[in-house]
């Protein structure tokens, strides 16, 4: 089975889905190269918006494959991992198009870093989601902090981080990471949300984002994401996460 899929629509719409459902669509080495893929069509002049979702409708993503690493003992062999995959979502965040994620599901810890990346996102009623990682002893090591200050008000920023908590779809609403739910089929809800936005031209598209996308290099977004990633790696090595890990593993 393909580990994700890449769908173009008419309507300049790509759709990036991490097809690991029985992984609850954790990410691992392969979901990063297919990342980069979309990523790369995603630029092409017809494309308008790019979206992400999770196959099923269990989760959204579940962050990190964590049988796969929590075989990362070390600082650097941590740092190696997460610096690849945060400057896959510093290049979602700076795409110069829209992108949105379809949240069909549960997405915790590395899954609300993936989601923050994108302009947009919208849920299912189900959804729940939480900056977990706190609870494994360790914090955003995607960028998923200084994402989400951009998205968040200061303190609903804060909140979500440091209560590593989960929240159900109104209270992600209510938060502001959330901008709209839909009750029904997610990715047909969610292109009629988008439906205005794909009307335009790409290049009225692409002068808006820019306007964003200025703002973000100004304020070193790259270096930001930088220190966090680094500040992951160092609390990733200690004793503490590994312990937690553990436990969770053993949970199931």
């Amino acid at each position: 089975m393909n580990p994700y899929l890449i769908k173009e629509y008419d309507d300049g719409l790509l759709l990036f889905t991490i097809n690991r459902p029985e992984k609850r669509n954790a990410i691992n080495y392969e979901i990063m190269d297919g990342l980069e893929e979309a990523l790369s069509i995603a630029n092409q002049e017809h494309i308008k918006v790019l979206a992400i979702t999770g196959e099923g409708d269990r989760a959204f993503c579940s962050g990190g494959d964590l049988s796969v690493f929590h075989q990362l003992r070390t600082e650097e062999e941590a740092y190696e991992m997460l610096a690849r995959m945060s400057k896959i979502l510093v290049k979602l965040s700076l795409l110069p198009k829209p992108t949105v994620a379809f949240m069909n599901g549960t997405a915790v810890g590395g899954g609300c870093e993936l989601a923050a990346a994108c302009d947009f996102r919208i849920a299912g009623k189900h959804v729940k989601a939480g900056f977990i990682q706190g609870t494994l002893a360790i914090t955003t090591g995607w960028g998923g902090g200084t994402f989400l200050t951009e998205r968040l008000l200061p303190a609903n920023a804060m909140k979500m981080l440091m209560e590593a908590a989960l929240y159900n779809a109104e209270q992600l609403k209510e938060l502001g990471f959330i901008q709209a739910i839909i009750d029904g089929n997610l990715i047909e809800g969610g292109r009629k949300y988008l439906q205005h936005i794909l009307k335009l031209n790409g290049d009225v598209l692409k002068a808006y984002k820019q306007i964003y996308l200025h703002k973000w290099n100004e304020s070193r977004l790259q270096e930001r994401v930088n220190a966090e990633v680094r500040q992951c790696a160092k609390l990733w090595e200690r004793e503490a996460h590994h312990e937690q890990v553990a436990k969770f593993l053993e949970k199931g």
